[in-house]
C-alpha cells in the first residue's frame, strides 16, 4: 500500500486481486464483460486506441497533483481493461480512482492517438452507479445533491434560507468550520461554495419571448438552466439582451427543466435520459432555429443527446435533430461579428479568460469566446498559465472530493493573480463559484456575455466598479 497525501491509501492491485475467495470472484467477475454488466460497458475498440504513450499526463489535474499512475487517464484506462477482463472488481480501488477523475477531458485534447476518454468515462461511471454499493454517508450525500440542484423551485426555496444564513452568519463561523472533523469536509465545502444570494434575482423570471431589436435574424431558444437561473440570473438577462440586440427573437420556454448534465456526468444515466427527453420535447414545441446555452457543462451534455438516446427508436432521430441545433452563446454571438447589429462601446480593462473544461475540451470551443471578447473596444485579453488544468469545480466534484478540488482551486487562483488582470471571465457557473472561493474577492468575475452586454449598452459592469 502507498499513502497519498490528500486522498489516503492507494491500493496495491496485485494483493487486491487475491482478496476474495474463488466462489465470490467467479460470481462478481465471471460475466461476458468481466466485471461490467452488459449495458454499454466501455467499448473494447475504444480501450484499444490507448497506446499508453503518456502525452495525457501533464494535462491531467489529478496526475499533476499526485503523480499517481492510476490517477492518470492512461492508468484509468488500464483499470478499465483489467475490469473488462474480469481481473479486478468494480468496488474498491477501481471505484476510488474513477471517482477521483474530474472528467475535465483535458486528456482528450492532448491525446495524439485520438483516444475518446470522454466516451470511456461516460460508459464506466454508470457501471459503478448500478453495480457498486456506496457507503451510507456517501449515498445520502449524493442523493441530497440530486434532490436539490436540478430543481429550480427547490433552489428558489433554498435561496431564502441561504440569504438569511449569509445575513446572520457570524464571523466566527470560519473558525468553527476549520475545526470540524474530516468526516464533515464535504459539508464544509458545500457551505464555502454558497454564492452571494439575492432572493429577488432567485425568483426573477426570464420572459417567455423577447422580440428582436431591428432586423430579425431568426428564432433562438434559450436554456435558462437550474443553478444558472436561480443564482446567476443576471447572466441569463444579459444573454437575452445580447441576442435580442443582435437580431434574434429569444424564446425561453417556462416549462423547461434540468438538461440532465449533472446526472450524466455523475453516472446517473437513467435520470439523464429522462431529463433529456423532457427538454427535447419542450424545445420541439418552441419551434426554434437554434438552441443557445450559456453554461458549458449543459451545452456539452445537450450536444451528446444523440449518443445518449441512440438506442431508443422513438427518440434517436429527435435527439440528433435537437443536438444539431445546440450552440454555446459564444458560437452564436461570434457568428454575428461578420454582420453586427449592435454597436460595441469601449470597456477599458485587462481581461483574463478561463477556459471552462466542458467548453474548451469537451466542445472544442476556444477561439469563439476570445474573438467575441476582443471585439469589445478597449479590452486587452491576456492568457492564463496552465489553462488546460481544471479549476477543480467539475460539476459536483468540488463537493465530493473537496481536498483535491481545493488544491486545484488554489493553483488556479495563483495563476490568475499572476496575470495582473482587472477582471476574470469564464463561461460556467461552477467555475465562477470555485474560483471565487479561492480568489476571495480579489478581482471581479463575470460570464463573457455580461461583458458583451455591458459594451452594447455602453455601461461598465457594476461588478467592475
Amino acid at each position: 500500500m502507498t499513502t497519498h497525501p490528500t486522498t489516503g491509501p492507494s491500493p496495491d492491485f496485485s494483493s487486491e486481486r487475491g482478496e476474495k475467495p474463488a466462489p465470490e470472484r467467479a460470481d462478481v467477475l465471471g460475466g461476458e464483460f468481466g466485471s461490467f454488466d452488459d449495458h454499454h460497458p466501455p467499448a473494447q475498440e475504444l480501450l484499444d486506441d490507448c497506446v499508453h504513450c503518456g502525452f495525457c499526463l501533464p494535462t491531467c489535474p489529478t496526475y499533476a497533483l499526485w503523480g499517481e499512475e492510476m490517477d492518470s487517464p492512461r492508468g484509468r484506462i488500464y483499470l478499465m481493461e483489467m475490469a473488462e477482463k474480469g481481473e479486478i472488481p468494480l468496488e474498491g480501488a477501481f471505484t476510488t480512482h474513477i471517482d477521483r477523475c474530474l472528467g475535465c477531458m483535458a486528456c482528450v485534447t492532448a491525446c495524439p492517438s485520438g483516444v475518446q476518454y470522454d466516451r470511456l468515462l461516460e460508459a464506466t461511471r454508470p457501471q459503478i452507479e448500478r453495480n457498486v454499493a456506496r457507503s451510507r454517508s456517501d449515498r445520502l450525500f449524493r442523493e441530497a445533491i440530486f434532490a436539490l440542484f436540478p430543481y429550480k423551485r427547490r433552489l428558489r426555496a433554498a435561496s431564502i434560507g441561504g440569504a438569511l444564513y449569509q445575513k446572520l452568519r457570524p464571523k466566527s463561523m470560519d473558525r468553527l468550520m476549520a475545526r470540524l472533523p474530516e468526516r464533515f469536509s464535504r459539508l464544509v465545502a458545500m457551505e464555502s461554495l454558497l454564492p452571494p444570494v439575492s432572493v429577488r434575482e432567485a425568483f426573477a423570471r426570464i420572459p417567455a419571448r423577447t422580440p428582436a431589436v431591428g432586423p430579425r435574424r431568426g428564432r433562438v431558444g434559450l436554456l435558462t438552466g437550474c443553478v444558472q437561473d436561480v443564482f446567476f440570473h443576471p447572466v441569463n438577462e444579459a444573454t437575452v439582451r445580447v441576442l435580442a440586440a443582435e437580431g434574434w427573437d429569444v424564446i425561453a420556454p417556462r416549462e423547461q427543466t434540468c438538461c440532465g448534465a449533472l446526472g450524466l456526468h455523475a453516472g446517473r444515466e437513467e435520470e439523464a435520459i429522462a431529463r433529456a427527453k423532457k427538454l427535447i420535447a419542450t424545445f420541439e414545441r418552441a419551434r426554434v432555429d437554434t438552441i443557445a446555452t450559456n453554461v458549458a457543462g449543459c451545452g456539452s451534455s445537450m450536444k451528446e443527446y444523440g449518443e445518449l438516446l441512440a438506442d431508443d427508436p422513438e427518440w434517436a432521430d429527435r435527439a440528433q435533430a435537437f443536438a444539431a441545433k445546440v450552440r454555446d452563446i459564444s458560437e452564436v454571438v461570434d457568428e454575428t461579428l461578420a454582420d453586427p447589429r449592435a454597436r460595441r462601446h469601449p470597456i477599458e480593462a485587462t481581461v483574463v479568460y478561463h477556459d471552462a473544461c466542458h467548453l474548451g475540451h469537451a466542445q472544442k470551443i476556444r477561439t469563439e469566446p476570445r474573438r467575441v471578447l476582443r471585439a469589445i473596444p478597449g479590452v486587452e485579453l491576456v492568457e492564463l498559465p496552465e489553462a488546460e488544468i481544471c479549476c477543480g469545480s467539475a460539476g459536483i466534484y468540488n463537493m465530493l472530493q473537496p481536498q483535491a478540488a481545493g488544491d486545484l482551486g488554489r493553483r488556479k487562483a495563483d495563476n490568475i493573480r499572476g496575470t495582473g488582470a482587472d477582471v476574470l471571465v469564464t463561461a460556467n457557473p461552477g467555475c465562477l463559484l470555485q474560483i471565487r472561493k479561492y480568489l476571495d474577492g480579489e478581482l471581479p468575475m463575470l460570464h463573457p456575455i455580461q461583458l458583451v452586454d455591458a459594451s452594447i449598452r455602453g455601461v461598465r459592469p457594476p461588478e467592475m466598479g
